[in-house]
C-alpha cells in the first residue's frame, strides 16, 4: 500500500520531533485515538520505511534531527531566578523564546494558584455564598400550626 497524505504527514510531524500521539494530531487523527494510532502508524511498513529514508538522508548529509518546532530549547532561555513559584511560572509562560509546549505547560501548572474550580471552597465560602442567597436575616418566621382543644391537629 502506497503512503497516503495522512500517514505522510504524521512521518513528517514524528520527524520534526513531536511525539507518536501528537504527530497523529497533526496528521488528522481523532484526539481520542491518537495514542492508538501513533502508535499503529510507526510500526507500519510504509511510514517505517519514509523514516528510516529521511533519517538516513539527515545522516548522510550531516545534519542532527530537526529541533523541536516552536523555539530553542529551554537551555537557551534566560529567566531571573526567583523564590515564588507562581512568578517563576508567569515568566516561562509569558516567555517568547521558550518552546510553546513549556509555555503551555507552565499555564496549565499555574491554573489552580489562579483559577478556582467551581464548587472549589471550604466552609467559609459556602457560608459566605449563603448569606449572599438571604435576601433578609429576619424575614417572615413560619405561621405556627393550629391545634383543636384535646390535642388533635387541624
Amino acid at each position: 500500500m502506497a503512503l497516503t497524505g495522512k500517514k505522510r504527514a504524521f512521518a513528517d510531524a514524528v520527524l520534526a520531533g513531536f511525539s507518536n500521539k501528537e504527530a497523529a494530531i497533526r496528521a488528522g487523527y481523532s484526539e481520542a485515538t491518537a495514542s492508538a494510532a501513533g502508535s499503529r502508524l510507526v510500526k507500519d511498513k510504509d511510514v517505517k520505511a519514509r523514516l528510516d529514508q529521511a533519517r538516513e538522508e539527515q545522516a548522510g548529509s550531516g545534519r542532527t534531527a530537526a529541533p523541536p518546532v516552536g523555539g530553542p530549547p529551554l537551555d537557551a532561555i534566560e529567566i531571573p531566578p526567583t523564590a515564588d513559584p507562581v512568578e517563576f511560572l508567569t515568566k516561562v509562560m509569558n516567555e517568547p523564546a521558550a518552546d510553546l509546549r513549556l509555555r503551555i505547560d507552565a499555564a496549565k501548572a499555574m491554573l489552580p494558584f489562579k483559577h478556582k474550580k467551581l464548587g472549589e471552597g471550604g466552609k467559609k465560602e459556602q457560608v459566605g455564598e449563603k448569606a449572599k442567597n438571604v435576601a433578609n436575616r429576619f424575614g417572615q418566621a413560619a405561621a405556627p400550626r393550629l391545634a383543636a382543644a384535646g390535642g388533635k391537629k387541624v
